[in-house]
């Protein structure tokens, strides 16, 4: 049997994530983001198909919109209004056994201590099935919020990298597995012996303190990354086990390969990583009936909205260029591959226009459309062409675009071999990874921070 398709759902805590406009579609349920059944509903989704997560982004600012146009942001609910995705996640594990978390938290805005606490907090109500999408932020308007300037792009992975050091000292090496005795005829819950006070002195962070939760199932969480920038990729080898990349086949097949190379040069094993690339899929029973859902959604698609969306994280707004006016390559703040995609790694010139007429669907890639064996024979294509492990799936409209999915395509994915009948026993880490443990690995560097390896 060949590799086995990992899946997540990708999703925010807010009513348009990725495509935007659907909201006004007479189906979507995403104006329910704020209840917890909606969220409720969707984990059971997720789990009757047998998906390994569910992929929570989250920024802290606005998306600045267009100059031309700058309420469009809010007029078409382009990731605002927006709510926190930490507070999703207990309600939704209580009501399923083995679905995934991995939750997006802006390191640049926390602090290690407190921080560590969160996610062991939820490391533990999940039994074990908590992971931490790290990121360094890219919105000017999230760093303004906050009363700070912007650092700079290859500066955010320095911050980042003392930050990890920090966490991995609390999470691997404060407590001893064997700290908490629970004698109570003794009268001895924790072992004083046994717990560590933590020092750190880095250039961006310092604290001094013992971690205060108790060891949790994975001690740190899955840890995910999304950065496929030069310095992005080398802070995944270092760090990440799991890696999203956004992207057309040809540039995530360059920079998987890169990846790869790199984390084994940083001396970890090529089966410490995961891949996922970034899929939106519109499913029918027939090609033809998906074709025909594809033109009913594009109908409430908002390509502008997609382009402000877009602007945002690359730091540029399209409305200073014209229709027709070449998009130069340029160095900004925001996230630079996305803008290499449409300027130094393509072979075409792309305009305003351009990118204007592939937004059709709301957003910039466009999504696999067809029948189950149409849908999986591009899925297990973009694995075979790019050496990916799996795929974070957006939603058009919700929950419909993920219910389909389940419903249509997992029974064919499936049946070919290519999927997972039923989850594997454990904690998420567990699950994702043949080795079958609920800890890192001795190779990552957090593990260097365990007692008797500290340095």
């Amino acid at each position: 049997m060949g590799k086995q398709i990992r899946l997540n759902a990708f999703d925010m805590n807010t009513v348009g994530h990725i495509a935007h406009g659907y909201w006004a579609h007479p189906r979507d349920q995403s104006r329910n983001y704020r209840d917890l059944d909606y969220w409720v509903e969707l984990a059971g989704i997720l789990e009757r198909g047998k998906f390994d997560g569910l992929f929570l982004a989250d920024t802290l600012g606005m998306v600045d919109g267009l100059e031309s146009d700058p309420g469009i942001t809010l007029r078409e609910a382009v990731q605002a209004p927006m709510n926190d995705p930490l507070l999703l996640v207990s309600a939704m594990a209580h009501a399923t056994r083995h679905l995934g978390f991995g939750v997006t938290a802006n390191l640049s805005h926390a602090y290690p201590y407190v921080f560590a606490r969160s996610m062991s907090t939820l490391d533990h109500l999940t039994r074990g099935r908590i992971g931490w999408n790290i990121v360094t932020g890219h919105q000017a308007s999230a760093a303004r919020a906050l009363g700070q300037e912007l650092a700079a792009h290859d500066d955010r992975y320095a911050i980042a990298d003392d930050f990890m050091e920090a966490v991995y000292k609390l999470w691997e090496g404060s407590w001893d597995d064997d700290a908490v005795r629970v004698d109570r005829e003794r009268r001895i819950f924790a072992d004083p012996a046994g717990i560590r006070v933590q020092r750190h002195a880095g250039p961006y962070y310092r604290y001094e303190g013992a971690h205060l939760s108790e060891p949790s199932p994975q001690r740190t969480p899955v840890l995910y990354q999304a950065g496929a920038s030069s310095r992005g990729q080398r802070f995944a080898a270092a760090h990440a086990e799991c890696v999203f990349l956004t992207g057309a086949q040809p540039a995530v097949r360059d920079i998987v390969a890169a990846l790869r190379k790199q984390v084994q040069d940083a001396g970890r094993r090529r089966e410490d990583i995961q891949v996922y690339a970034m899929a939106t899929v519109i499913v029918g029973e027939t090609d033809a009936q998906a074709w025909e859902k594809h033109a009913e959604y594009a109908r409430y698609a908002n390509p502008m909205a997609a382009l402000a969306h877009y602007g945002s994280q690359v730091h540029i707004d399209f409305s200073r260029y014209g229709l027709d006016e070449p998009i130069q390559a340029q160095a900004t703040q925001g996230i630079q591959t996305l803008l290499d995609s449409i300027t130094t790694r393509s072979a075409q010139t792309w305009t305003v226009r351009k990118l204007l007429a592939q937004m059709q669907n709301g957003y910039r890639l466009p999504p696999i459309v067809g029948s189950p064996q149409t849908v999986a024979d591009a899925l297990a294509g973009w694995m075979r062409e790019t050496d990916i492990d799996g795929f974070n799936l957006t939603r058009l409209v919700a929950h419909e675009s993920l219910r389909d999915f389940v419903d249509l395509v997992v029974p064919e994915l499936q049946s070919r071999g290519i999927y997972k009948e039923d989850y594997a026993p454990g904690t998420l880490r567990e699950k994702l990874f043949s080795a079958g443990a609920a800890r890192l690995p001795a190779s990552h560097p957090a593990a260097s921070h365990r007692p008797g390896r500290a340095g």
